[in-house]
């Protein structure tokens, strides 16, 4: 019996990142014997163990065979006769298929050093076809460590979508390869490789269209909220706010994304216009966007709003301090004396509303 830390980890590592999760393949064991000795099984699909201590995952080494369309459709074998290698052959990328034994000595039987070394993106061999989630997988690798995807692995992704593959993924796949690939630092870069490919048309395809019409300003916009460390909720909004909000109805329901993220890209696609010329913004229009986005009960999504609005813009500064002004204003009226004002016969949120709207004219009238 070997254990071997594998994947992401030894991956880091040698790239000198931090690394946050480790995983294990042990070479020449049964579930037997780590059940004896004391490892935990989780695994539903293949034996995977918790560490009795560090609750660490431990994979038995593992083949797997295509034995059905998708990526549910693979037959595993985890025998004490699996070799590391073997193992390592059925990874996605060779800068994943790298090996690190308890002595700190290497197993790179798939040159992942080189690639790493090279900033390639490889697939590991012809079995990469059979799994479609790779294809998201190599392009959120590409948003995280800005590498190129080797031509012979673009070349395959793209027979991948061609066959079919790509529409065998299912919403809940699609969405955390997507949110994981938005988070990334140039997540720019995520949807370029799969609209190369052409998945992008097969899984966003919204969002295909927008970025048919060469809107890098998108693209950039999401940059930029990444480097300003922006949250998911946010970043997506980016990526939608071009879009029709029947678009954005439509993306978000098939990606069956969080009502959060839904809903301040709804608010982005609806209202960023209004919000980027704020400059020239009456009080009305002004008054609507805050009823609109709950500004009142919501600042914090009204925050994000603005954010997502206005992220990479030259004059995000000016605009986003001339709209606090005229909402701080506007939740200065006295809400509650205003309706013991009025009475039961009073039409109070029509006085209120009249009252924030003069509040919002006079501190715009006064820049």
């Amino acid at each position: 019996m070997k254990i071997y830390a594998v994947g992401g980890a030894v991956r880091d590592e040698l790239l000198g990142l931090p690394v946050k999760d480790r995983d294990y393949v042990v070479v020449g064991a049964s579930p037997e014997e780590m059940v004896r000795l004391g490892y935990r099984p989780v695994g539903k699909d293949f034996p995977v163990f918790l560490h009795p201590r560090t609750h660490e995952e431990y994979a038995l080494a593992r083949t797997e065979r295509k034995v059905a369309r998708g990526y549910h459709g693979f037959e595993i074998s985890a025998a004490p006769d699996v070799t590391l290698e073997q193992d390592l052959a059925r990874r996605d990328l060779t800068i994943n298929a790298i090996a690190k034994d308890e002595q700190g000595r290497i197993t790179d039987p798939y040159h992942g050093a080189a690639d790493l070394k090279a900033s390639v993106l490889r697939h590991v061999s012809p079995a990469f076809a059979e799994d479609p989630v790779r294809i998201l997988r190599v392009a959120r690798f590409a948003a995280r460590f800005g590498f190129a995807i080797a031509p012979e692995t673009q070349a395959l992704m793209r027979s991948m979508v061609d066959a079919g593959e790509a529409d065998a993924l299912v919403a809940e796949r699609v969405w955390q390869e997507v949110a994981l690939g938005l988070m990334e630092q140039q997540p720019s870069r995520m949807f370029k490789a799969l609209r190369e490919c052409g998945a992008l048309a097969r899984v966003l395809p919204e969002v295909d269209t927008l970025l048919a019409s060469d809107d890098e300003d998108t693209l950039r916009s999401l940059d930029a909220a990444a480097q300003a460390d922006a949250s998911l909720e946010v970043r997506f909004a980016v990526l939608a706010r071009a879009l029709d909000p029947l678009a954005v109805e439509a993306l978000a329901e098939r990606l069956r994304a969080p009502a959060a993220c839904r809903d301040l890209a709804l608010l982005a696609a609806r209202h960023t216009n209004t919000i980027m010329d704020a400059a020239d913004l009456d009080a009305e229009t002004a008054l609507e966007l805050f009823n609109a986005s709950d500004a009142w009960r919501r600042p914090e999504r009204f925050a994000e709003l603005m954010t997502a609005a206005l992220v990479a813009e030259p004059e995000a500064p000016a605009v986003r301090a001339r709209l606090e002004r005229a909402l701080r204003a506007a939740e200065a009226v006295d809400a509650g004396e205003i309706a013991q004002a009025a009475g039961k016969n009073g039409a109070i949120r029509d006085r209120i509303n009249a009252a924030r709207l003069e509040a919002v004219r006079q501190t715009l009238e006064h820049r």
